[in-house]
């Protein structure tokens, strides 16, 4: 069997990034503000793409590997293109439950559904390992995927989600939006926490439109990080309860 023991982009650049996304921290370090934000619990309870990445990355860290799969399937739901990348992983290498590479194949061939350069790169190398058998079972596994998955799906599910928490969302403003005056809003723990509602609030984050074109740019920044990180998982890794 072909395994990717030097090539596995697509696990190591999802457990290896930060629990919360890579564009979700400042350009400018001297900037924590929009760092501070993507940690408070209001923010991730209105973003289940990012909530349940974080979860399956914590479960990752914690050997449950059966946990990260669950977790990574309920944020693939919600578009997120690292999750459905890490899912094909899981199912290629037999991490966390059963192996199945043509199973691994379809989620990476949704993974890469932008067209975004690394995913395709890997979509290709799977391809390439499996047995006329295993890509036609491939084929056959990918349309329920996509119809449940794919884009034309999970992104109008997530949109609803913003626009719905972005409508609700909490928080006791002790000034005007725009006045550079402060908000609190729960984090970890049901601390509060005073941050800015300008930062809170920017289009990139709640707005469709923008929040694809960050996500655009977060699946830009791991492609350059690909081959570039070693996470150490061993050879077997054997399922959790």
């Amino acid at each position: 069997m072909t395994r990717f023991s030097n090539c596995r982009w697509a696990w190591a650049v999802v457990t290896s990034l930060a629990a919360l996304p890579a564009w979700a921290q400042p350009a400018d370090v001297t900037d924590l503000r929009a760092q501070e934000i993507v940690h408070t619990s209001a923010f991730l309870a209105s973003h289940p793409d990012l909530r349940y990445r974080a979860l399956a990355q914590q479960a990752v860290a914690l050997g449950r590997l059966e946990e990260a799969r669950t977790y990574f399937r309920r944020s693939a739901r919600y578009a997120d293109k690292l999750s459905q990348a890490a899912l094909a992983e899981m199912w290629w290498e037999g991490l966390g439950g059963e192996q199945d590479r043509a199973l691994g194949y379809a989620w990476m061939d949704l993974a890469a559904e932008r067209g975004t350069a690394f995913l395709l790169a890997l979509r290709e190398r799977y391809w390439a390992a499996l047995d006329p058998a295993e890509q036609r079972r491939a084929q056959r596994e990918g349309p329920a995927l996509y119809a449940e998955y794919g884009d034309p799906a999970a992104q109008p599910r997530l949109e609803r989600e913003l626009r719905t928490a972005l409508r609700q969302v909490t928080g006791s403003r002790t000034g005007r939006v725009g006045g550079g005056m402060e908000m609190e809003v729960r984090v970890a723990g049901g601390m509060r926490r005073k941050v800015d509602p300008d930062v809170f609030y920017r289009d990139e984050f709640w707005k469709p439109a923008e929040y694809w074109q960050r996500q655009a740019r977060e699946l830009d920044q791991a492609g350059r990080s690909e081959g570039k990180i070693d996470v150490g998982l061993p050879t077997t890794v054997p399922t959790t309860d």
